[in-house]
């Protein structure tokens, strides 16, 4: 091969290796975060925890044919067995049956609760941070009081003047979390309220809530995500911390809180009665901190590669 013939050929080559590069498909910001998050295995096994957890507590009580409410009074406080595989508690009643549908509640008022929270926390932080000015002045002197106003001693009250309901306990838990979110939220869209496409909206006539909506508040989903994964797990120690100290849901009903409170009551002499709703409840607020923690690292642009 003549020298002319080299050089042709690796300028083909150089041609045709820069088209495969423009015309090779580009990966989105969420597969690449998918991809990253995929790479780490104990975010990875996590997820799959919680996959198995909500599992559980949607068939769990179904499993072994014994209902969570059922009293039998000839087996009161037997041990974990063939027959009952978590034991059985003061009534008789069966503590596996138990502990998933305590699961199920517990779960729920976290859910509740924080969606009511991102909710209430986007829309007051999408309207300080478009709007601006004395607005925004005004909404943050606002949550300066809220934040103020301790919110165990203003959940106690609520839950003792309004009853133990799980309504109450949804409202007395996120009726000052929302403060946090509507700051965070305020402190990025103050950032892209200039952005072009925002402009843009503006000049075409959207409405301010439309903005707020459809433009702002989509660009920060990767913080809400991160903000959802780690008030989830705050919300169910929440409510089990409160229905240990009597002051959450109350019989009939049951949580994991309920559970613990009552093990704690016979872990002298029947401590399996503690230790399973424990472990559930311990499994289960770590998942969702350790899931945190990898989506923290996975939708984190700065480590995009």
């Amino acid at each position: 091969m003549t020298e002319l013939n080299k050089e042709k050929f690796e300028i083909i080559g150089c041609e045709n290796s820069n088209a495969d590069i423009i015309t090779r498909p580009t990966i989105t910001y969420w597969q690449d975060a998918w991809r990253r998050l995929k790479k780490n295995p104990v975010a990875m096994f996590s997820l799959g925890l919680l996959i198995f957890l909500t599992i559980m507590v949607v068939v769990g009580p179904y499993i072994n044919g014994k209902g969570f409410s059922e009293v039998d009074a000839a087996n009161k406080n037997l041990s974990p067995s063939s027959k009952y595989w978590f034991g059985t508690d003061i009534l008789g009643r069966d503590l596996f049956s138990r502990i998933w549908y305590g699961g199920r509640v517990s779960i729920a008022i976290g859910l509740v609760a924080t969606f009511i929270q991102v909710t209430l926390g986007c829309l007051y932080g999408g309207v300080m941070a478009y709007f601006g000015g004395w607005v925004d002045e005004i909404m943050m002197r606002i949550i300066e009081v809220v934040t103020s106003i301790p919110g165990l001693l203003l959940t106690i009250l609520m839950m003792v003047v309004l009853g133990n309901s799980m309504g109450t306990l949804i409202i007395a838990l996120t009726i000052t979390a929302w403060c946090g979110t509507a700051r965070m939220i305020r402190g990025q869209l103050m950032q892209l309220r200039e952005s072009e496409y925002v402009l843009a909206a503006q000049a075409l006539g959207a409405s301010p809530g439309r903005v707020i909506i459809k433009h702002l508040i989509p660009n920060t989903i990767g913080v809400l995500i991160l903000n959802i994964a780690t008030s989830i797990p705050g919300y169910i120690f929440g409510e089990a911390s409160l229905s240990f100290l009597g002051l959450g849901l109350q019989p009939p009903n049951t949580s994991w809180g309920v559970l613990i409170s009552y093990g704690q009551q016979a872990m002298e002499f029947y401590p399996y009665q503690l230790i399973f709703p424990a472990l559930a409840l311990c499994l289960t607020v770590l998942a969702f901190n350790l899931l945190g923690d990898g989506l923290r690292d996975a939708l984190d642009p700065r480590l995009r590669q």
